[in-house]
């Protein structure tokens, strides 16, 4: 049960989106340059980045759609979702990639956690200010994202087939048009 009266149906952060559209739209835009936007990351990978940190925060909706996203664009593959999400170190993803996820890891515990040596590591692997700075902010956010989330106790449906759709939708077209839609014709 929601801490506050959201508009029903809707499930996790979308709820939250209808309720306050006002802070919906910078957030949507946020989350589309970060994730779907134009990047020398592939929106696999950031989805990736996404769907890690939500599991680090234990947000279900979150890790669950951004996963699916994540899904969808690497060639529907769950598996390096799920080996993202339980031992990255061992995830089927580039060197590169894993510097970048314990990155995201030490903001995902605290700013400043983040660590000249990790840092130092990642430069090692490949990535440029642009990723590492991308990987920092997409943590950041989705530190906000899933404690909004969880925060208002939004509804989290355990339907795998709405996170699929949901999943399918965002790879595709992105944030900023809701998917509402198909969300609710899943969901019933």
């Amino acid at each position: 049960m929601p801490h506050i009266s959201l508009p029903e149906g809707l499930p996790g952060i979308s709820s939250g989106f209808a309720f306050r559209p006002e802070t919906a739209k910078p957030m949507r835009e946020l989350a589309h340059v970060l994730l779907h936007g134009p990047s020398t990351l592939t929106a696999g990978e950031r989805e990736l980045i996404a769907t890690f940190v939500s599991s680090k925060n234990d947000c279900y909706f979150c890790q669950t759609s951004h996963g699916a996203a994540a899904t969808a664009h690497l060639g529907n593959d769950s598996e390096v979702v799920d080996q993202v999400k339980h031992d990255f170190l061992q995830a089927k993803v580039s060197d590169k990639l894993k510097a970048l996820l314990v990155i995201a890891g030490q903001v995902q515990e605290g700013g400043k956690n983040v660590s000249t040596e990790s840092v130092e590591k990642a430069r090692l692997q490949g990535a440029t200010d642009l990723e590492i700075h991308d990987a920092v902010l997409i943590a950041a956010a989705f530190c906000m994202y899933n404690r909004y989330v969880d925060g208002l106790a939004t509804w989290q449906p355990r339907d795998p087939a709405m996170y699929a759709s949901m999943g399918e939708h965002l790879a595709t077209h992105g944030y900023l048009t809701p998917s509402t839609q198909s969300v609710l014709e899943v969901a019933k």
